[in-house]
């Protein structure tokens, strides 16, 4: 019997379909929020003053590290069938490409 599990994400916010993991760090710790689109835009429309105005660290220092985001795991799983389809050489776990990442992301932009 074939069986399906589907994950997912709510915004940490609202309770709403999360789209994106929002990943930023603050006074030496990393932090990861689910969000939707709108409200992912008001969190780096909030934070862009400071992170313009603010210096770029190295990976070994702590503090701010990052601000970007992520897809939603179930994501990978669409990439990684998209990529076999379209004769792409990807693995079944581990990190994704991003000439493959970039690949789907054209595919698929609507």
């Amino acid at each position: 019997m074939a069986q399906k599990t589907v994950v997912q994400y709510f915004d940490d916010l609202d309770g709403s379909e999360a789209t994106q993991t929002v990943l930023f760090g603050l006074d030496g710790k990393t932090f990861e929020i689910d969000l939707n689109d709108p409200h992912a835009e008001e969190l780096r429309g909030i934070l862009a003053p400071y992170v313009g105005a603010a210096r770029k660290t190295s990976q070994g220092r702590t503090g701010l590290r990052r601000i970007g985001s992520t897809k939603p795991a179930e994501d990978t799983a669409a990439i990684r069938a998209w990529a076999r389809a379209n004769g792409y050489d990807v693995n079944d776990r581990g990190r994704i490409s991003g000439e493959i990442r970039e690949a789907y992301e054209r595919a698929n932009a609507a």
